[in-house]
């Protein structure tokens, strides 16, 4: 029987993806699990494998091009099967049943009537906050799933206006730079063709999700900022001591900070939590975002049970992580699940800067650039080890004072490194 390939949800928050590359030709004979194409997810490139035997019959979606979750991709069937019935049959009204089990269960979510409500990640958070009946909102994604435009545009019309109140000011338009002057893009796209001063790069997967997300957070979340100063001497010193060992004992200022981060987060479990709506998740385990640059924007693969582990297992994993991240190797289990985020700009010389909530993360710490500075110590001016960490506080659930000594506790633990093992 003929089967239809579909764009699968390959990570938690896809809702499209680009076939970056088929790897199967049409005619091929396939089986169960041979891997027929590429696709670039909102995080990786991951791999698309056939859901069934038999021979790929035609390859619908050309590489490059960008398709909704659940949009027909390609038709697996025998050689001599008529294949034109399901080419132009619609979308089906379930999930596909070889979606990934974690995937499948969040395109849904209970409705008051007892039916089931298809629906994105994003459209439920944003229903959530926005104290939207799903029920009520028509969906115009894949099979009828309900997407964010969807929320949005219910929003608008319960409100009567335009755009949600929580929505960010129009962007300015963008610019570009031409014959040393600086114009509005579509003026320079009138005036010239592409090379003529200027280029347009499409958005990758993962610039579009950045841009959503960001977006997400800067705007809705009343973020408050806590700068502290810490003393990084005697890190400094233990790391030193640790290289003399053995090679096997070298970590990083950054394998340092993960380990007193969790260790901190630990004690304070009121700043390892999730804002949901319509109730706060405090988490009793920690599970560390660690944002790494990636080519084209960023990512961040988790450090499970951070706190639970040592500082070398601890650097092991990060580099292992930091690596498969640059590669784009990650699975989906591998960068989802975190409870709060770190992000270190240190090593490029950033002495400080703030850094923006990953939703429904309450927090998120930026790292700046350990560097020597002269500071007062029992009367006299000596030159210290010092770095600057920026908290970033969602105020709906972290308080000043609650973010205040979670600060108090972690530069403590920089300021004395021995109390992380005891």
């Amino acid at each position: 029987m003929a089967t239809r390939v579909v764009m699968e949800a390959l990570s938690p928050t896809m809702e499209e993806g680009r076939l970056v590359r088929w790897l199967k030709e049409e005619g091929a004979t396939v089986v169960v699990g041979d891997v027929i194409a590429e696709i670039e997810t909102d995080k990786a490139v991951m791999e698309l494998a056939a859901r069934a035997d038999g021979v790929l019959r035609r390859r619908v979606l050309a590489e490059g091009a960008t398709a909704p979750v659940g949009q027909l991709v390609g038709v697996i069937a025998t050689a001599d099967e008529d294949i034109a019935p399901l080419l132009g049959a619609p979308a089906p009204s379930a999930p596909a049943p070889s979606a990934p089990a974690p995937v499948a269960a969040a395109f849904v979510v209970g409705a008051g009537n007892g039916d089931r409500v298809r629906s994105s990640p994003l459209a439920r958070r944003l229903a959530s906050e926005r104290g939207l009946d799903l029920d009520a909102v028509a969906g115009s994604g894949p099979a009828g799933r309900i997407i964010k435009r969807d929320v949005e545009a219910q929003v608008a019309t319960q409100r009567s206006v335009p755009a949600p109140a929580t929505a960010l000011p129009a962007a300015a338009p963008p610019t570009t730079r031409r014959s040393g002057a600086v114009a509005p893009a579509a003026a320079a796209a009138a005036a010239g063709g592409p090379g003529d001063g200027y280029r347009d790069v499409p958005l990758t997967q993962i610039r579009r999700t950045i841009a959503r997300r960001l977006s997400e957070s800067i705007g809705p979340i009343p973020t408050f900022y806590l700068t502290v100063d810490c003393d990084m001497t005697r890190v400094a010193e233990m790391r030193q001591a640790m290289a003399a060992l053995d090679d096997s004992y070298r970590v990083s200022v950054n394998d340092v900070m993960l380990k007193a981060v969790a260790t901190a987060l630990a004690r304070h479990p009121e700043v390892n939590a999730h804002w949901l709506g319509d109730r706060i998740r405090f988490f009793e385990r920690v599970h560390i975002g660690m944002a790494v640059a990636v080519d084209d924007g960023l990512i961040t693969p988790v450090l499970f049970d951070a706190d639970r582990k040592g500082l070398r297992q601890l650097a092991r994993e990060s580099r292992e992580l930091a690596g498969r991240a640059r590669d784009r190797k990650l699975t989906a289990a591998e960068y989802t699940g975190s409870t709060f985020s770190v992000s270190n700009l240190g090593m490029f010389g950033i002495e400080a800067f703030t850094a923006i909530i990953n939703p429904p993360e309450v927090g998120i710490l930026a790292i700046g650039a350990v560097e020597p500075r002269p500071v007062v110590l029992d009367g006299a001016v000596v030159v210290r080890q010092r770095m600057r960490l920026t908290m970033s506080c969602d105020h709906r659930v972290v308080d000043g004072a609650t973010g205040a000594t979670f600060l108090r506790t972690l530069r403590q633990l920089l300021e004395n490194p021995l109390l992380m093992v005891a």
